[in-house]
């Protein structure tokens, strides 16, 4: 095992999906002495269970072009890192049910194709054709994107943590941090179970921990975890094995193909928090 550091030019505070994009993007930028740290094991926090649909369209312009860059990564990283991704670029269907929602898909077609995104509008009938397991009766019409898809978000988070090694980042499992040391105002190194750290830089990618290691530097992070419902079938006929995503936001349901089967879950519009006096030791 690597000999446990002194200090570092920035430590990641988590090992989830975020935390080993940032090693990996740092690496990419030619940062030397990153340190990334993870109480338990990478991808053990909420990272694992994630829904793993890779959709590039939203409202905002700024977040579109962000997720193109995140398929044009996922493309690219297993070759880069010989690390499997599950990444399946099987495209993206987006509905609309209502004359509204087709008049702002419309528009977001055309933002994408300022951006060089590929993007159709569909009739119901064509939207069921790449959906053969859905019911139209409600649909007014719909966007297809042929280069969104699906990842397995454990593997994406291995694949970055390879890179990031590969760029010299240095990765410490089984090592949660039990403080953070503030001087001025400013958090300049950690304690950990394995020894304390000093640092330029700490970034905070702990997921739904975050607010618990905000507050160890005195910091407040407002983050809620929610109660979250999802279901998943048993193999379906007539399931194509490359099904693309679907998101429907006049219902609030997403779903995806896994293993011939669906998974299909719900956007709670009123959520339940869970956790309100903190996150179970050792969950």
């Amino acid at each position: 095992m690597a000999e446990f550091p002194k200090a570092a030019r920035a430590v990641i505070i988590g090992g989830g999906i975020i935390g080993c994009s940032t090693a990996y993007h740092l690496a990419k930028l030619g940062w030397k002495d990153v340190v990334l740290l993870e109480r338990n094991k990478l991808t053990s926090g909420s990272t694992w269970h994630a829904a793993g649909l890779v959709g590039q369209l939203r409202t905002s312009a700024n977040i579109t072009q962000l997720l193109k860059y995140s398929v044009e990564l996922y493309d690219k990283l297993e070759a880069e890192t010989g690390q499997a991704t599950g990444w399946k670029m099987n495209g993206g269907l987006r509905l609309a049910c209502n004359r509204e929602r087709m008049i702002e898909i419309k528009r977001q077609a055309t933002t994408a194709h300022s951006f060089g995104l590929e993007m159709h509008l569909l009739t119901p009938a064509e939207a069921q054709k790449l959906w053969p397991a859905m019911q139209v009766d409600d649909v007014v019409g719909a966007a297809f994107l042929p280069t969104d898809g699906q990842a397995n978000p454990a593997d994406i988070s291995q694949a970055l943590a390879k890179g990031a090694r590969q760029g010299g980042v240095r990765i410490f499992e089984d090592c949660p941090v039990t403080a953070i040391h503030v001087k001025n105002g400013r958090a300049i190194g950690v304690k950990t179970t394995q020894g304390d750290l000093t640092a330029e830089v700490i970034v905070n990618c702990a997921g739904q921990w975050a607010r618990d290691v905000g507050l160890l530097a005195c910091a407040a992070v407002p983050l809620q975890s929610v109660q979250h419902q999802y279901l998943i079938t048993e193999p379906i006929d007539g399931v194509p094995r490359d099904m693309p995503t679907l998101r429907d936001p006049d219902s609030l349901i997403y779903g995806k193909e896994e293993v011939g089967g669906l998974v299909v879950g719900g956007y709670e519009p009123n959520p339940i928090p869970w956790a309100l006096d903190g996150i179970p030791d050792g969950f």
